[in-house]
């Protein structure tokens, strides 16, 4: 298994250091943090030898950018700017970190390619076409936006 997301992100906060780019540096430990703490939960049901592949690095840092969007709107919401800023600046640097984003059209091929291969008729469906969607877009888009379009396309 390979972990190049996690080598570059070490990397990464070597350069950071150097450079005195504090910001960068505080979003990129909490990253390494985060990848750490699912590598010890890893551990324990697989064994001491395990580590994440980029696969799970990308569900990790997907699970960060989520988190910091609905810290966004709290923060907002309590005006408090400076908070939600700060939550702003951490969100593009971990989009650094994840693959290529999908494009508008890219997400409504991909919803239609997974109703059309999950036969989905009705809302009923939509959990068999989010699981089929989920892998092909983690970390490339906000799941939620695509999951509010899967339910109006199978709602209508």
């Amino acid at each position: 298994m390979t972990v190049k997301i996690k080598n570059i992100i070490q990397e990464d906060i070597k350069s950071s250091l150097k450079a005195g780019d504090k910001n960068k540096l505080d979003a990129l430990r909490l990253m390494l943090a985060a990848i750490k703490q699912r590598e010890i939960k890893e551990r324990e049901t697989a064994g001491p030898d395990a580590s994440l592949d980029d696969a799970q690095i990308i569900v990790e840092l997907d699970k960060m950018l989520k988190q910091r969007r609905e810290s966004i709107v709290q923060y907002k919401s309590g005006a408090r700017e400076d908070l939600a800023l700060k939550e702003q600046q951490e969100i593009d640097i971990i989009k650094e970190y994840l693959p290529k984003q999908l494009s508008a059209t890219e997400i409504t091929k991909l919803i239609n390619e997974a109703i059309m291969a999950t036969a989905a008729s009705s809302i009923k469906d939509m959990g068999k076409v989010m699981a089929y969607l989920k892998p092909k877009i983690q970390g490339r888009t906000d799941i939620a936006k695509v999951s509010i379009e899967v339910k109006a396309k199978l709602a209508g």
